[in-house]
């Protein structure tokens, strides 16, 4: 059985980046700046590769970012920012090497208000850039979901067919 009080999330970040950071947070001119400079700096580094057509990278993003919070508010959340800070939960060695092995941030879910957090399954961006939608859950819905899965985190994945479920933290206050 998973223990919902237990989980954790994951935020990985490049060797070469600052943690906790959200490009799109950025001024449109200074995240342009820097996505080309970590496009052409790191040319192999899968993090790396959707900055090099940055042009339609952003644009999804933002579409993105607006879609997630709008469901977020609709099912109830109280978003402290206009884009989330992205984690996963329980980690991901998938995302680990996405990232270089780089930095890892950890944080209790169970610290989180529910008002400030939402999942998905999967990758959010790529989901909604195939389909133009993505199932956006709350704390209690994850639970109610868990709650009927027999086996660890793991399993659950297997279950599901992701490599790992994604978090959108709405909110820097726990990050400190």
């Amino acid at each position: 059985m998973i223990e919902m009080n237990k989980l954790v999330l994951v935020n990985y970040c490049h060797p070469d980046c600052v943690p906790l950071k959200n490009i799109m947070r950025l001024s449109k001119e200074e995240a342009f700046q820097l996505a080309k400079e970590l496009s052409d700096t790191h040319p192999e580094t899968t993090a790396f590769y959707r900055f090099s057509d940055f042009d339609n990278y952003y644009s999804l993003r933002k579409t993105q970012d607006e879609y997630l919070y709008n469901e977020f508010v609709k099912l109830g959340g109280k978003p402290k920012t206009e884009h989330p800070l992205s984690f996963v939960l329980e980690g991901s060695n998938y995302l680990s090497e996405w990232f270089g092995n780089g930095i890892e941030t950890r944080i209790p879910l169970n610290i989180i208000d529910e008002k400030h957090i939402s999942f998905t399954f999967g990758d959010s961006g790529a989901e909604y850039g195939k389909n133009g939608y993505v199932k956006v859950l709350t704390t209690q819905d994850l639970r109610n979901i868990l709650a009927e899965q027999n086996g660890d985190f793991d399993d659950f994945l297997d279950s599901i067919g992701k490599h790992y479920v994604e978090v959108q933290l709405w909110s820097d206050e726990y990050i400190g």
